[in-house]
């Protein structure tokens, strides 16, 4: 792996180091441009399906960037796979746009994000299941008060209570106790509940900390011990009802897709086994995928207080879900994947990787962490036998990085993502070099064709009209003829069909 000369550290207005590399000192890279406008930057920031923000979650990509190789790579009816699915952006975009997405990841809390949105319930099945909770609730209140109010327990750590208003805690230990997470209906609540649990506004259910992580239990304790917090009675049956009406904005997503739950380096063999018992095509002509970081994110920490609600094990999901911090134990790793994944290509297939440089991890410089694009290619995909098309840049203003937030202790991504892009045939390549400069629609909503438009093609099954003011006719009349109408298009007998019989 060749060595690249240290960056010099960025830093914020406030002076906090984050590791970042500015502009001048970036490593270069040997690799082609593909010449893939970075068009995404450009759109709104929740730009796409009404599932995308369901939760948030860390080191996700936008749902923008997503369709920018969704609608180029793919096809109706094509299979789009992210061996790494966090939050199911890839994968719920897909079918979003008639694609069948495939998301997978070993962390049970990424599982159950793409699980919800790529597989969910009707909005009338999520509205009555939320009304029998309501009932349900109703009913055993004063025994889940009564034990929300036994505090400390083993079920109810301390830092948990001083989240919660009493009321609320003790709405959330019912609903604990009452969802099924293997439950389609169940899990989209229990999903949807995540993303409301705690943010800085009224529509979360906690204001102790920020939507977008969570902050660390020994700060929840001083905080409260330091300000006298007390949290404010949120009811969570009317925050969630709030929630799903959010979700439910675009309606379902025209195609089902699949979630799976294990190892990356063999997703590609769980992926293909899925869409066979569903009877579902079983080859991929798309994989796009976000590699964890060199260990930038800890899921199960930075999450542990939607773990606790999720009934997961935040320590024993981090220690699975161990990266290595090594550049080029990382790079092997990669390799593997890649290897799992050539058996279920399609021949044409394209596969999109962003691969995020490292500067620090935990404060300590990483060796060979800047430039993994080009260690990527060399030592994980060009060895497999796949052909490079070439990398797409992706510039991620300082401030705009998650990874900010943890200073100088976390692993800390550069100021640039490579997007490589290669194929397992030259059939593949080929048209992942012809696809890069295909205009795309950004339309969010897509706009539906109107009904004319579908019938244009049919329009001698359609009954002749008039506008206003032009030969218009009365509804016992026949049109009357204008000087700009068309003859009549003369059918030939297969085309007009069988005679009808008396």
């Amino acid at each position: 792996m060749p060595r690249s000369p240290r960056p010099v550290p960025g830093q914020l207005e406030t002076g906090l180091d984050l590791g970042l590399v500015p502009e001048p000192a970036r490593a270069t890279s040997d690799l082609p441009l593909l010449p893939i406008a970075p068009e995404w930057k450009t759109q709104q920031r929740l730009w796409g399906h009404a599932f995308h923000p369901m939760c948030s979650y860390l080191a996700m990509f936008p749902a923008s960037l997503a369709h920018a190789f969704i609608a180029r790579y793919s096809r109706p009816g094509d299979v789009v796979l992210d061996p790494f699915s966090g939050r199911g952006t890839t994968p719920l975009q897909a079918c979003a746009e008639r694609r069948i997405g495939v998301g997978n990841d070993l962390n049970p809390f990424a599982h159950l994000l793409t699980a919800a949105k790529v597989e969910p319930p009707s909005s009338a099945q999520a509205t009555n299941r939320l009304q029998r909770l309501r009932i349900d609730w109703s009913l055993e209140a004063p025994a889940w008060l009564e034990r929300a109010a036994d505090v400390p327990n083993p079920g109810i750590p301390r830092e948990v209570a001083l989240s919660f208003h009493r009321t609320t805690l003790a709405q959330l230990l019912f609903a604990r106790n009452a969802l099924d997470l293997a439950d389609a209906t169940d899990r989209f609540l229990a999903a949807a509940i995540a993303g409301i649990l705690h943010g800085r506004s009224a529509t979360y259910l906690s204001e102790v900390m920020p939507n977008s992580f969570s902050m660390a239990p020994r700060y929840v304790r001083e905080f409260a011990a330091r300000t006298g917090y007390v949290a404010p009675q949120r009811d969570l049956w009317a925050g969630l009802a709030m929630k799903l009406g959010r979700l439910s904005r675009h309606g379902l997503p025209p195609q089902r897709g699949v979630a799976i739950r294990g190892d990356a380096r063999d997703a590609g063999t769980r992926a293909r086994t899925a869409l066979l018992d569903r009877g579902l095509p079983d080859r991929v002509r798309l994989v796009l995928m976000s590699p964890p970081y060199l260990r930038v994110v800890r899921y199960g920490y930075y999450n542990w207080l939607r773990f606790w609600f999720l009934g997961f094990d935040p320590v024993a999901v981090d220690a699975q879900l161990e990266v290595p911090h090594e550049p080029a134990a990382y790079v092997a790793f990669l390799r593997e994947v890649l290897a799992g994944l050539r058996p279920v290509l399609a021949p044409d297939a394209v596969v999109a990787m962003v691969v995020g440089d490292v500067e620090r991890d935990r404060g300590r410089p990483i060796a060979h962490g800047i430039g993994l694009a080009d260690a990527v290619w060399a030592d994980a995909a060009e060895p497999e036998g796949y052909r490079l098309a070439g990398i797409a840049l992706d510039d991620v203003a300082a401030h705009r990085k998650l990874t900010r937030v943890w200073g100088g202790q976390a692993g800390q991504a550069t100021q640039t993502d490579r997007l490589l892009v290669f194929a397992p045939t030259e059939a593949g390549r080929r048209r992942a070099l012809s696809g890069a400069s295909t205009p795309i629609d950004w339309r969010w909503p897509p706009v539906a064709p109107s009904t004319l438009a579908i019938l244009r093609p049919y329009a001698a099954d359609v009954p002749p009209g008039r506008p206003r003011g032009d030969g218009s006719s009365r509804p016992h009349e026949e049109p009357r003829p204008r000087p700009d109408d068309l003859e009549a298009p003369q059918l030939h007998p297969a085309a007009a069909g069988p005679p009808l019989r008396a």
